[in-house]
């Protein structure tokens, strides 16, 4: 049975830093697209980045270069580190893998499994 359990929400100020963790299993980790996505009430689920079997990674832009995807294969886990967080980035994050090697996209229908989520609050 695939499991994908997320961890790490919590409150923080503005500016400031959290990291996310997802924990996977009953799947064949090494082997799947992994990704990031939140969504707020009343809006679309929104990608927010994704990581290839092979470690490649790709951002939203909103996000490029605060924060960070990553994943450990030995103990079959994602990350995602948030640095300079902002308001508008409170939001429920969710993990998420796609069957294949390669990411198709932060589209979240093209994801296949999905975590129940964390939240994350940002003050300001």
């Amino acid at each position: 049975q695939i499991r994908l359990m997320e961890s790490g929400g919590g409150s923080v100020q503005s500016g400031g830093s959290l990291t996310l963790s997802c924990a996977a299993s009953g799947f064949a980790y090494n082997d799947y697209c992994m990704g990031w996505f939140r969504q707020t009430p009343g809006k679309w689920r929104e990608g927010v980045a994704f990581v290839n079997a092979d470690g490649t990674s790709t951002y939203a832009d909103s996000v490029k270069g605060r924060f960070t995807i990553s994943r450990d294969n030995d103990n079959r886990t994602m990350s995602l580190r948030l640095n300079n967080v902002k308001p508008e980035d409170t939001a429920i994050y969710y993990c998420a893998l796609a069957y294949g090697r390669r990411c198709l996209g932060l589209t979240p229908d093209r994801y296949n499994e999905w975590g129940q989520g964390t939240q994350v609050t940002v003050s300001s």
